[in-house]
């Protein structure tokens, strides 16, 4: 079946008629947040899109469309740059990243819809953010019960 979005022409999901969802069987999200990083990281923007960019290549992510990024302004008031915010749209979903430099810390969050290896998220963070503290949740998603859900107009 041909879609009508060309930003779908790489994913591997099959487009059914617009009445049925097919319950996700393999999904899994991370919500991962680190602390004690270093505040100079936590507000250089071509930083934290290195790091991003370099998730995407490690997890063979997919990228729909352009990354968007934005900048706080610094909450003290001065001319340094504040936290950072990135989202990226994922064939597979999608991957955010949020900053707090004034607090020393570093939230992010990616949802797979298709199987992926886990993410050494201590590591990779104390590497390249300086934490000393990671958490990384990891969530599976869909139903307990492999099924469908039903969608309007079915019975």
């Amino acid at each position: 079946m041909q879609s009508f979005r060309p930003e779908q022409a790489g994913s591997t999901r099959e487009d059914g008629p617009a009445t049925t969802a097919t319950v996700l069987q393999a999904g899994t999200e991370w919500l991962v947040d680190a602390a004690g990083c270093d505040p100079r990281q936590l507000s250089d923007l071509r930083h934290l899109q290195d790091i991003c960019a370099e998730l995407v290549d490690t997890l063979r992510l997919r990228v729909i469309g352009a990354p968007h990024w934005h900048q706080f302004p610094n909450l003290d008031g001065d001319d340094q740059p504040g936290g950072v915010t990135g989202l990226y749209l994922l064939a597979e979903s999608h991957l955010t990243c949020h900053t707090f430099p004034e607090q020393g810390r570093a939230a992010f969050n990616l949802y797979c819809c298709r199987r992926r290896p886990a993410c050494d998220w201590e590591d990779f963070l104390g590497r390249r953010l300086g934490a000393t503290h990671v958490v990384s949740r990891s969530i599976p998603r869909g139903p307990a019960e492999p099924n469908t859900f039903p969608c309007e107009g079915q019975p």
